[in-house]
C-alpha cells in the first residue's frame, strides 16, 4: 500500500471483502460547480453509488494525504471553499502531498489513486482530451495520457463538449485505449447524446463492459477503458443547440486571456450562467447517469 494512501474504513472494508467500489473525482465539486449544488450533486452521486450497491469513494488531497473515501465534512469543506482549493492533475500530487496542501483531484489524479487503492471503476461527468486550437497551444489534457497508465474503466458522458472531439478520439486510438459506447454507436458530447462521431466499440449491458476490462488487464494490456455513456434524454440539451453557446463562452475566455487549467471551470461557470442554469442542471443529470453505471459494471466484476 501506498503511504501516502489513507481508505476510508468502508472503503477499505469493501475491498478487502472484495465488494464493488466505485471512484468519484472532487474536481468536479470544488471546481465544476457552485456552492450549494455542488455538495447537493456530491451526496446525491454518492447515495446513487450505494443504492446500485456499491460503496462510493470520493478521492481528494486532505492535508497532503491521498484520500480515498471522503467524510461529510470534508465533502463539505471541499464544496464551500471551491476555487481555493488547489486543482490537482498527476503532475501536481507531488508538489501538493510534500506541502501538505488540500488538493481536488481531476479524472487523471483520481484515476492513478484510484488504481493505488485497486479500485477499477471510476465515474465522473466528462473526461479531458484535446483542446480546440491545440495545434497551436498543444492543450492536450492530462486525462488522456492516464488512460494509457492506470488500469481503471472511467463512466463518463464523453470528452466535454467544449473540446476538439475527433481529435480527442484519435489520441485516444493513438494510445490503444478502448472507447466504449455504451448503448450506443456515437461518442456523446457532454450535454448532447451525439457528437456525430463513431464509437468503435459498442456494449449494452454492464457485464459486456465488465467482461471486456477483465479481458484487456488478463491479456496483460495496461491501461484505462473509456465508456461512454449518453446524457438521459430528457436532460440532453441538443447539440445544434449547445454549440453557439459553448462558442460564444471560448471566445470569451480567449479574450480574458484565461488558458491552462483555469478553461474548463471557467467555461462551465458561463454555460450554466448563459443557458440560466440549465447546463448545470444536465450536468448534475449526466453526473448521476454515469454513477448508476458505474456500480453495475462494478458488480459484475466480482
Amino acid at each position: 500500500m501506498n503511504q501516502y494512501l489513507d481508505l476510508a474504513p468502508e472503503v477499505a472494508a469493501a475491498l478487502k471483502g472484495k465488494r464493488p467500489v466505485v471512484a468519484l473525482e472532487s474536481t468536479i465539486i470544488a471546481h465544476g460547480m457552485p456552492f450549494p449544488q455542488n455538495l447537493e450533486m456530491a451526496k446525491a452521486v454518492e447515495q446513487a453509488v450505494r443504492d446500485g450497491g456499491a460503496t462510493p469513494a470520493t478521492i481528494a488531497v486532505v492535508a497532503g494525504r491521498l484520500c480515498v473515501g471522503l467524510s461529510d465534512q470534508v465533502l463539505q469543506r471541499f464544496a464551500e471553499e471551491g476555487p481555493q482549493i488547489v486543482k490537482v492533475s498527476v503532475r501536481d500530487l507531488p508538489f501538493v502531498v510534500a506541502r501538505k496542501f488540500m488538493g481536488a483531484t481531476t479524472v487523471a489524479s483520481t484515476m492513478r489513486i484510484a488504481a493505488m487503492a485497486g479500485i477499477q471503476v471510476f465515474a465522473t461527468g466528462g473526461i479531458g482530451g484535446v483542446h480546440r486550437g491545440a495545434d497551436k497551444s498543444f492543450d492536450i489534457s492530462a486525462d488522456l495520457q492516464e488512460f494509457a497508465e492506470s488500469n481503471v474503466a472511467v463512466v463518463t458522458a464523453g470528452a466535454k463538449a467544449i473540446l476538439d472531439l475527433g481529435l480527442t478520439l484519435e489520441v485516444l486510438e493513438s494510445l490503444g485505449v478502448p472507447v466504449v459506447g455504451f448503448g450506443t454507436d456515437d461518442f456523446p458530447a457532454f450535454y448532447s447524446r451525439a457528437s456525430g462521431h463513431p464509437v468503435p466499440i459498442r456494449c449494452n449491458t454492464a457485464a459486456e463492459v465488465a467482461a471486456l476490462m477483465q479481458a484487456k488487464w488478463a491479456m496483460g494490456l495496461k491501461g484505462g477503458v473509456v465508456v461512454a455513456n449518453p446524457i438521459p434524454k430528457k436532460a440532453e440539451i441538443p447539440a445544434g443547440e449547445i454549440a453557439p453557446v459553448i462558442e460564444r463562452a471560448i471566445d470569451e475566455a480567449e479574450k480574458s486571456g484565461i488558458h491552462g487549467k483555469e478553461v474548463t471551470p471557467f467555461l462551465l461557470k458561463r454555460l450554466a450562467e448563459i443557458t440560466s442554469g440549465r447546463s448545470l442542471a444536465a450536468n448534475i443529470a449526466l453526473v448521476l447517469n454515469n454513477a448508476r453505471l458505474a456500480a453495475e459494471i462494478a458488480k459484475n466484476l466480482q
